[in-house]
C-alpha cells in the first residue's frame, strides 16, 4: 500500500513528493499547545532536519510521526498525520505496526540489557519476520552492516549490548531499528551524547541510509542539519516558521526569524 499523492503546504516552499504529511497538527499536554497548526510534507527518500531553540516543539512532533506521544499521559493530538494514505490516528489503525513501519532511535543511545545479537534479533523476532535461525542470522548480520557496525562486533555478538561505546550503542540501535524493515526513520537528537568521532560515523550513516529510508531527524547543532539534510523545518514557540530545500532554508531563507536563528541573532 503506496501513497502516490502528491501534496503541497502552507509552509513548504516547493511540491514534493510526500511520504508523509502533517495537515493542521495541533499537539497539547493538557492545555498547554506544544505545537500549532502545522501543515507539512515530509519529502519521500529524503533527510528531513527540524531546528530551533529548546522546547520550540521539535521532539513533539516528531514523536507524533509514529504515535509515541501516545505514551505521554495527557498529550492529545488534532489534524491528522497521514503516511501511506492513511491518518495514523484513526481508530482502526494499530500503533504497534506504525512503530514498526516507522523506526526511532532516541537521543541517548539505549540497547537492551542483551546480547548484541538478540539485541538486533528481538523485533524480527517478535514480529515474525524470520522463519528459522539461518534468515535471523542473515537479518542480524545484514542489519549490523547496515549500521556501519558489523565489522566492529561480528566476533562478539554475545557480549552485553550495553559494553559497547557509546558510538556504537547508537550505531546498535540503529542496526535494532532497520532490522524490522521500516519505511521511515526517525532520529532524535541521535549525537548529542557522542563525541565528534563518533557524531561523524553517524552522520556518514545517514547519507547512506537515505538510499532506502525516508529519514527524519531532529537536531540542535545547525550545521549537522546543513550537512545531513536534504530538507529543513525551523519552527519557533510550537510553530513552523519555514520549510524548504536546506541549501535555500541556510542560503536565502524566506522569514526574517530564520534568518535571525540561522544567523545566531537569535536562539
Amino acid at each position: 500500500m503506496t501513497s502516490s499523492s502528491t501534496q503541497t503546504s502552507p509552509a513548504n516552499t516547493a511540491t514534493v513528493d510526500a511520504c508523509m504529511s502533517l495537515q493542521n497538527v495541533t499537539i497539547s499536554y493538557g492545555k498547554f499547545e506544544a505545537v500549532k497548526n502545522v501543515f507539512m510534507d515530509i519529502p519521500r527518500g529524503r533527510v528531513t532536519a527540524f531546528i530551533g531553540p529548546s522546547g520550540c516543539g521539535k521532539s513533539t512532533v516528531l514523536r507524533a510521526l509514529n504515535r509515541m506521544n501516545d505514551l505521554i499521559p495527557g498529550c492529545k493530538l488534532k489534524g491528522r498525520v497521514v503516511f501511506d494514505g492513511h491518518d495514523l490516528y484513526d481508530p482502526r489503525v494499530d500503533p504497534v505496526e506504525v512503530r514498526r513501519r516507522i523506526g526511532m532511535v532516541f537521543q541517548k543511545p539505549n540497547p537492551f540489557p542483551k546480547s548484541i545479537y538478540d539485541n538486533v534479533a528481538y523485533g524480527p523476532r517478535i514480529h515474525g519476520l524470520a522463519s528459522g535461525k539461518a534468515e535471523l542470522d542473515h537479518i542480524v548480520e545484514k542489519s549490523l552492516t547496515r549500521a556501519g557496525l558489523w565489522t566492529e562486533v561480528k566476533d562478539r555478538l554475545s557480549e552485553s549490548g550495553t559494553a559497547l561505546s557509546g558510538g556504537q550503542q547508537q550505531r546498535l540501535c540503529i542496526a535494532r531499528g532497520v532490522a524490522v524493515k521500516p519505511e521511515v526513520l526517525l532520529l532524535d537528537e541521535p549525537t548529542s551524547a557522542l563525541d565528534p568521532i563518533s557524531t561523524a560515523k553517524i552522520e556518514e550513516l545517514i547519507d547512506e541510509l537515505k538510499q532506502d529510508y525516508t529519514i527524519t531527524i531532529v537536531t540542535h547543532n545547525m550545521q549537522q542539519a546543513a550537512r545531513c539534510s536534504d530538507f529543513t523545518a525551523y519552527m519557533y514557540l510550537g510553530e513552523l516558521v519555514e520549510f524548504g530545500e536546506t541549501d535555500q532554508i541556510f542560503m536565502n531563507p524566506t522569514k526574517t526569524a530564520t534568518q535571525d536563528y540561522i544567523t545566531g541573532r537569535f536562539g
